[in-house]
């Protein structure tokens, strides 16, 4: 019979949360109609954009499309998540490549968003499992869990992580939970 951290581990698999939303986003991405490759209208961008971001949400979060009542809060949205992949003038980056047709224009800047969105939507459901594993265990089952997974993955983690009585990975616990699909890609993508 699997451990509770087995079972856990099994549920934020990458396969099951970070491929599954990408897979989902990309369909939503895909069905996402524009007229114009190049966009030279800042207003025309702002709306492009913001339409962009509701509909990949509500496609993938599967639910009303509230473009038309909340467009500046999609717009700031959709703002931060340009800055998040273009730097902190990301927005006016993006907006440059959609005038200009540059470095993958229209179609590149969607894709960043896309896939910035897929890692948000995906780390909010793995933040979410492990919140709920983690309330539902008591103090003992916290530190028993702990040695399990240093006995099954401390051999994958940083030195600093793990050395002594590893301190620092059991203060951080559930924080290395979120990361451990992300860590486990990575791995997979090593072994290729």
């Amino acid at each position: 019979m699997p451990t509770k951290l087995e079972v856990l581990l099994a549920q934020i698999d990458p396969s099951r949360t970070l491929d599954e939303v990408a897979a989902r986003v990309n369909r939503a991405r895909n069905s996402f109609r524009f007229e114009k490759a190049l966009i030279t209208g800042y207003e025309e961008y702002e709306e492009l954009i913001g339409r962009f971001f509701a509909h990949i949400e509500a496609q993938v979060l599967r639910i009303r499309p509230m473009y038309d009542t909340r467009a500046q809060l999609y717009r700031g949205r959709a703002t931060a998540l340009l800055n998040q992949a273009y730097g902190s003038q990301g927005w006016k980056t993006a907006f440059e490549m959609v005038r200009t047709g540059l470095e993958g224009g229209l179609r590149a800047v969607l894709g960043a968003m896309a896939e910035a969105l897929a890692l948000e939507y995906a780390r909010n459901e793995i933040r979410a499992r492990v919140h709920d594993y983690w309330q539902g265990l008591s103090t003992r089952e916290r530190l028993a869990a702990t040695e399990e997974y240093l006995g099954k993955y401390g051999h994958l983690l940083p030195g600093e992580l793990t050395e002594g009585s590893a301190a620092r990975l059991k203060a951080n616990y559930p924080g290395l939970l979120i990361e451990h699909p992300f860590m486990m890609r990575r791995m997979r993508r090593l072994g290729r």
